[in-house]
């Protein structure tokens, strides 16, 4: 059977590896028939420090009809116990950096063909390079051993996903900035702004020149009325690149409440300089509320 296209490179980087890992504390609830999606979670997140039983996830991740479970709901229920559910990038190298840090990886996996075939969630607990085999908890068995053609073949064939979680106050060894913060920008949409918070400062020490993260940081502080915090992450992220018209805005609805209004207006049309037709529609809005604020405020800036 041939691989896909990174299968090479990356059998060649698995034949490089020196040092073994296992995670052998990592705990074991074997599956139910067809349930291995929550028997998974739950091993991945009693690992991650939260004792949940696969019955507590039945009702949240697995679907009847489809006798499985799918990623959405896996990665909703890792959310709703307060951790980031951090979806690695497809390539092999990242599983044994979590493993070597100390994390273990739940991966899809087809164990039948593209045309027919057999969804199965397994969570890999370790890699043997002298006899390059990995280590997972699978099914139920604690400890299955299988060789790395067999992971990467089935792996490949279920469209390579893999799954961390993490603490929001601690992204995980391989993590990107731009996939994390994408990850933690959940929780602000569904309105938990601490663990957003969180993910984000804990962005800004993992990746202090990423202006991203800083004006996400400035955005969700400004949602909790921290006016200083969040005036403090917007200068951060004006110093590391973002001059954006967004900006702007958000800056100058942030001065206003700390009763710097002079200072807004003048921000406001610093971005009203620079902002496309739709972005003009937004400042001008937000330039005719500041005008419209009536405080007696003094400029805490």
């Amino acid at each position: 059977m041939l691989l896909g296209a990174c299968a090479g490179p990356e059998t060649r980087h698995l034949r490089e590896q020196t040092q073994a890992v296992e995670l052998a504390a990592v705990p074991f609830h074997p599956q139910d028939e067809y349930q291995c999606g929550p028997a998974a979670l739950a091993t991945l997140l009693g690992a991650d420090g939260l004792a949940v039983s696969p019955d507590e996830l039945v009702p949240e991740i697995y679907v009847p009809a489809r006798q499985g479970s799918l990623q959405a709901e896996i990665v909703a229920a890792v959310r709703r116990r307060g951790r980031v559910p951090y979806v690695l990038a497809p390539h092999i190298e990242a599983a044994l950096t979590e493993l070597h840090d100390g994390r273990p990886v739940l991966l899809l996996q087809n164990l039948g063909t593209r045309a027919l075939p057999v969804w199965h969630y397994a969570v890999i607990v370790g890699f043997d390079p002298q006899t390059q085999t990995f280590v997972l908890r699978s099914g139920r068995e604690r400890r299955q051993e299988l060789s790395a053609r067999r992971l990467l073949e089935s792996w490949d064939r279920a469209g390579r996903w893999m799954l961390v979680t993490a603490s929001p106050g601690e992204p995980p060894a391989s993590a990107q900035a731009g996939p994390w913060l994408r990850a933690a920008s959940a929780f602000e949409s569904l309105g938990a702004f601490e663990p957003a918070a969180a993910a984000y400062r804990a962005a800004t020490r993992r990746w202090p020149d990423t202006a991203m993260a800083w004006t996400a940081l400035g955005n969700v502080l400004a949602q909790q009325a921290d006016w200083p915090q969040a005036y403090d992450a917007y200068e951060q992220a004006l110093a590391n690149g973002d001059d954006g018209p967004l900006l702007r805005n958000n800056r100058a609805w942030v001065l206003a409440q700390m009763g710097c209004r002079d200072a807004a207006m003048d921000e406001i049309d610093t971005g009203l300089s620079a902002a496309t037709p739709a972005q003009r529609a937004t400042l001008g809005d937000t330039r005719a509320q500041i005008r419209a604020l009536q405080s007696d405020a003094v400029c805490s800036r």
